[in-house]
């Protein structure tokens, strides 16, 4: 099976350019006919063509695997709220570094700034759907815009959206009516032709999202307004930082990741850090490079400072020097007498 992957130019929201996620090794999977798969998509999210009349949705199918798998989708995130459903089989899942195994009728949401993984390495066998939708949000604090086809009343849609944006719960346990309206959906994607039944997945949609709330209005998921401000947006951008350290960053550059003007992201890194922002960046370039400076003994003091993000390697040793009170070439020397042990 050829799957169909539209190319796209990178997106923005905010000022911040985002790209849509490939499935890469799901395709691959697909073409060496290591499972059955099917789905309705644009960008660059691989299977037939969405219609125009379902803006909202980006992926929208199932994949099915009745024999033993050798790939995963390792970790990753959505540009939408992505909706997962596990009808048959069991799956290694992983979610905001929380590890667990995906049972029959189990349900997961992850929003934009949620990393997640599927496959521990590999996804394992059965059956399992996903809808993932964009409403235009990227970090905590941003409002979400669902759809104009969505038809959920007002009050129900505030409803969903408040439990959504406030609680941090990974997996729940679906119910007949969340499996009947997957494999329903699953229906409506292998028998699409050129958006034949758009109506019907829009229809399904709403009906999925309804039954999502009734959901969590039963279970009574606590909520907590804290996990929807723009200091929590900052401080996500902030732990991404320290994996992104070699980047030219500055502090306008930080702020539009974060999703945040620049006064309320220096005000919200003081809180949070006691720092500056570019003096909290300062600080991790140098913690970086001490690792990197005992690990790779073989990589010179300017490829040190390059990686780790300095310009040059003259500031890099005097920003360290005035860190750590020695210099890189000492701090190396005495850790490979140490064996890397400092006190």
């Amino acid at each position: 099976m050829k799957l169909n992957i539209q190319k796209i130019t990178p997106f923005e929201i905010d000022g911040m350019e985002y790209h849509a996620d490939t499935c890469l090794p799901l395709v691959d999977a697909v073409s060496r006919n290591k499972l059955k798969f099917n789905a309705l998509a644009r960008y660059t999210y691989p299977s037939k063509r969405l219609s125009k009349d379902t803006l909202g949705i980006n992926s929208i199918g199932y994949w099915d695997a009745n024999e033993p798998q050798d790939w995963g989708l390792d970790w990753h995130r959505n540009e939408g709220i992505e909706i997962h459903f596990l009808e048959s089989g069991t799956m290694p899942y992983a979610q905001q570094g929380e590890e667990m195994e995906l049972k029959p009728n189990h349900l997961t949401i992850t929003r934009p700034w949620e990393a997640h993984k599927v496959g521990n390495p590999s996804i394992g066998m059965g059956k399992f759907y996903w809808v993932i939708l964009d409403l235009d949000v990227r970090r905590p604090h941003q409002n979400w815009t669902w759809p104009e086809w969505i038809v959920l009343a007002p009050s129900d849609l505030e409803q969903l959206t408040t439990i959504l944006r406030q609680n941090e719960k990974i997996c729940w346990k679906g119910d007949k009516r969340i499996l009947d309206c997957f494999q329903r959906i699953g229906k409506a994607v292998d028998t699409d032709v050129n958006g034949s039944n758009t109506s019907k997945i829009r229809l399904l949609v709403n009906s999925l999202l309804l039954f999502i709330l009734d959901l969590m209005v039963i279970e009574e998921v606590q909520l907590n307004e804290d996990l929807m401000n723009s200091s929590r947006s900052v401080q996500l951008f902030l732990k991404e930082l320290e994996v992104n350290l070699s980047e030219n960053w500055t502090v306008e550059q930080m702020a539009k990741s974060s999703g945040v003007g620049l006064t309320r992201f220096t005000h919200h890194c003081r809180q949070l850090t006691n720092l500056t922002p570019m003096k909290y960046l300062m600080l991790k370039r140098v913690e970086m490079s001490k690792k990197v400076l005992l690990e790779e003994l073989d990589m010179s003091i300017s490829d040190v400072a390059y990686l780790c993000g300095f310009s040059t390697s003259q500031y890099f040793a005097t920003m360290f020097k005035k860190q750590v009170k020695c210099t890189p070439v000492a701090y190396r020397k005495k850790g490979s007498i140490s064996g890397g042990n400092f006190v």
